[in-house]
């Protein structure tokens, strides 16, 4: 999993040995938050895939890592499974028109890339977002179990 540092004037995607090799960058990600126009939060990475890596690795719907070339621009792909993503849309970036990745910590960088003025580098996972109360799903039940009946008195 990728590291996200944020301060007022860059994100730095941090990447680990093996997702460098499989990427194939010799170094972290760094983009100016000028260049950054959009955030999305996505469910499915894979429908948002353009081009064909050049350089990366793709095995599909398992793992898509590195360049993506296409007619639209260059994009960074950082995508694993089926976990919801992110999409940064950039504009005057010298390196890459689109940065998608999945996250666990999606809608803490929304709000982040949304905060002016920070001069510290947080780690996003490390955001605290008091506002926000995402509901959990019900439990599921097999389909041979039965709701259990109320008590007679």
């Amino acid at each position: 999993m990728v590291t996200l540092l944020l301060d007022a004037t860059r994100l730095e995607i941090v990447l680990s040995v093996t997702e460098r090799a499989l990427a194939f960058r010799r170094d972290d990600v760094r983009i100016d938050r000028e260049h950054i126009r959009k955030v999305q939060l996505i469910d499915d990475a894979w429908a948002w895939l353009r081009g064909v890596p050049s350089p990366g690795t793709h095995v599909p719907r398992v793992l898509a890592m590195g360049i993506w070339k296409s007619a639209g621009g260059t994009d960074l792909v950082l995508v694993r499974g089926r976990r919801p993503a992110v999409v940064i849309d950039l504009q005057g970036d010298v390196e890459f028109q689109r940065v998608l990745l999945t996250t666990r910590h999606g809608l803490q960088l929304v709000q982040a890339l949304r905060l002016e003025g920070d001069e510290d580098a947080v780690e996003v996972s490390e955001l605290v977002t008091s506002e926000i109360d995402l509901p959990r799903p019900a439990p599921r039940r097999s389909p041979g179990m039965r709701a259990p009946r109320p008590a007679t008195a």
